[in-house]
């Protein structure tokens, strides 16, 4: 075997390593939160910076086309990462650090789900937006890397990947959300029968 693929079986292994020791009680929380906020027609909003940013939207597509079934109603879900003219407007404006509150400022409602993603859990435009979002009593998610960072315990609930290798807390947060959203649609086709079967 190469030296490359003893480094690919390496990687690999510490993947999988990492997940699992993701607690599987938040994965199954934040299914909860998010079919809860489903429920009650509420919307899940996300950011992040660079690896963060890209896995808010991903997270977010998935929720929003995912989980979609004929005449089913959608999931609300919006990334706060990807309006890039809003972005900047706000940090030349004002402030970098002000990027995701001040949008969310004019959405988010009470019982929302927020959910800022920061290897660190130290990133200050994420850790405002939470802020903001715990003043309007929407729920708060965070996933973090590392130790957790101000992140950690800021959030009603806090997904951490407990390892210091950022590409390796980026893989596990992207099949934190896959696994999430596959559970979350699992759920919902189950709960659609049941309502067509009454």
């Amino acid at each position: 075997m190469s030296r490359v693929e003893d480094e690919i079986d390496e990687y690999l292994a510490s993947v999988a390593a990492v997940v699992r020791q993701v607690d599987a009680k938040a994965v199954r929380d934040v299914v909860d939160l998010f079919d809860g906020a489903y429920r009650e027609r509420g919307t899940i909003f996300l950011f992040g910076n660079g690896g963060g940013a890209a896995t808010s939207a991903h997270l977010a597509c998935d929720l929003g086309k995912g989980t979609a079934a004929a005449g089913r109603r959608r999931i609300k879900a919006l990334s706060l990462s990807t309006n890039v003219p809003l972005i900047t407007a706000w940090a030349n404006d004002t402030a970098y650090e002000n990027i995701f509150a001040e949008q969310l400022d004019a959405l988010v409602r009470p019982d929302d789900v927020v959910i800022g993603i920061s290897g660190s859990g130290n990133s200050e435009n994420v850790l405002r937006a939470i802020r903001l979002a715990n003043k309007r009593a929407a729920i708060t998610v965070g996933m973090t890397g590392f130790d957790g960072g101000q992140l950690k315990n800021l959030v009603t609930l806090s997904v951490h990947v407990p390892h210091f290798n950022m590409e390796q807390i980026e893989d596990a947060h992207l099949i934190l959300e896959h696994m999430t959203c596959t559970i979350l649609r699992a759920k919902m086709r189950v709960d659609t029968i049941r309502r067509a079967e009454e």
